[in-house]
């Protein structure tokens, strides 16, 4: 995958695991094992880290938008589909949540019902 499909998705976990206000165990659990699966680089997980530590919330997300324009439809689709697994893995899914994730791929030109297929047949986290 490339740079602007890592740094998208990580950006979008970033708010993701944040959006509820309690960043929680198995959420940061979640980065580590999504940074694995999706074979991201430490010296882009390191840009990643270095950039988040100075934006705020909007800028993380204009940050993270501005990469999935440079992303394939499918690569969109998956972004959102880890996105919609990662809602779930504390075990519940916080209103926030929802809203940043319908809104995002509202933004991002993909069809939620293309998100849910591709989410049915990505593998859980964990």
């Amino acid at each position: 995958m490339t740079k602007d499909y890592q740094l998208g998705l990580l950006y979008l976990v970033k708010l993701l695991i944040e959006a509820d206000g309690v960043a929680d165990e198995k959420e940061i659990a979640a980065l580590r094992i999504i940074k694995a699966k999706e074979n991201i680089p430490d010296e882009i997980f390191t840009e990643f880290e270095t950039r988040i530590s100075t934006l705020k919330e909007r800028e993380i997300y204009e940050a993270g938008i501005d990469c999935l324009h440079h992303c394939t439809l499918q690569e969109k689709r998956n972004i959102f589909a880890i996105l919609y697994k990662l809602s779930e893995v504390d075990g519940r899914v916080h209103l926030k949540e929802i809203k940043l994730l319908l809104y995002s791929i509202k933004t991002a030109g993909v069809e939620f019902d293309d998100v849910v297929n591709q989410a049915k047949i990505t593998a859980a986290i964990f």
